[in-house]
């Protein structure tokens, strides 16, 4: 796994802002073209395709969360601006979490950079973050970037951490990038796709786009993510995340069954979130989103034409730059994935 881990540590440090994901597409073209997979770039989605393209279908969104200057001194979460987030309306489960916990931003370094080269415009750092209600966004304020222009992104600074069995990172979702990259390199032949914009919902759009422009349809669209939680005791029993369905639509696929099957066979401990969602709110006699995922909107948007599953590794920490999950849970992943695509022979 060594080989998998500098490869992490390498694309952690790639800024990679919701909306501004050319320079990081940029790195994982040249990684994937070195080792002779062919890479096809269109609006929204970079496209890798091994040696037998039909042979698998995988997508893991590229963009990760950030901020992005809307004016002098102005600085918003670069997700939730209207022009990327026009459906925001604070139910679903990422933005309650999200408005709860803006004080986690305080003292985090940032980096500034330029849009399309990726240049290196300087280093920040968060003073203060707080939910402004007449924009319904999150605005910060941030020393040391007086002179940027808006549109310009800003990344958090970030690095790897490996600590008692435990890995941590802004992962979601550069961990799930970073595992097709080691799937092509043991041996995985088939199509991948890394999305920009999940984060503001339309990754979904761009995959669906490319499916359509050449009129292929899949029922076996295996989507990774990370998969938020609320402490280490919720995840210390629990490797992968499936679902049987999420907001949207129900999912359909033999992959579903194929993952659980494996997961029994290799002793992974998993469970559906939505299931868990579902009892959650039972216990609470609450009612709630049973969360919103690209696989879903996409089933949705095609009346059931492309199906899938979702493979995810349980988190905590969720969408900052200390989002923790276990050295067993990415192992788990890949060991599902490997045995799904690459062993089956």
């Amino acid at each position: 796994m060594d080989q998998f881990y500098d490869i992490l540590k390498q694309l952690i440090r790639v800024p990679s802002v919701v909306g501004a994901e050319h320079p990081f597409f940029m790195f994982v073209k040249r990684e994937l073209e070195e080792i002779g997979i062919t890479v096809e770039y269109y609006d929204g989605v970079l496209v890798a395709k091994g040696t037998e393209p039909e042979s698998g279908y995988i997508s893991a969104h590229s963009d990760r969360h950030g901020l992005i200057c809307t004016g002098h001194n102005e600085f918003q979460y670069a997700a939730f601006i209207a022009k990327n987030r026009a459906d925001l309306t604070g139910t679903s489960n990422s933005e309650k979490l999200l408005h709860n916990f803006t004080s986690r931003f305080v003292d985090e370094k940032v980096q500034a950079y330029e849009p399309w080269s990726g240049t290196y415009l300087g280093l920040g750092v968060i003073k203060d973050a707080f939910l402004c209600e007449r924009r319904n966004n999150i605005i910060f304020k941030v020393d040391g970037f007086d002179f940027l222009f808006p549109g310009t992104p800003i990344a958090f600074m970030d690095k790897l951490e490996i600590k008692d069995d435990l890995i941590s990172a802004q992962l979601d979702n550069v961990l799930s990038v970073a595992v097709i990259i080691y799937m092509y390199h043991i041996g995985y032949r088939g199509t991948a796709f890394f999305t920009a914009s999940e984060e503001a919902g339309k990754s979904w759009r761009f995959l669906l786009e490319w499916f359509r422009r050449f009129n292929i349809n899949t029922k076996e669209l295996l989507v990774l993510d990370t998969s938020p939680y609320s402490s280490l005791d919720d995840i210390n029993n629990l490797d992968i995340v499936l679902r049987n369905r999420d907001s949207n639509a129900v999912f359909r696929s033999s992959l579903k069954n194929q993952i659980k099957n494996i997961a029994i066979e290799e002793n992974i401990k998993y469970h559906f979130k939505d299931a868990y969602l579902k009892n959650q709110m039972r216990q609470n006699s609450t009612v709630g989103s049973l969360g919103t995922t690209e696989l879903g909107r996409l089933i949705h948007a095609t009346k059931g034409e492309i199906q899938g599953a979702t493979l995810q590794v349980p988190t905590i920490g969720y969408h900052t730059v200390n989002e923790i999950t276990s050295l067993k849970a990415v192992n788990s992943l890949i060991t599902v994935l490997k045995r799904l695509y690459i062993d089956k022979e």
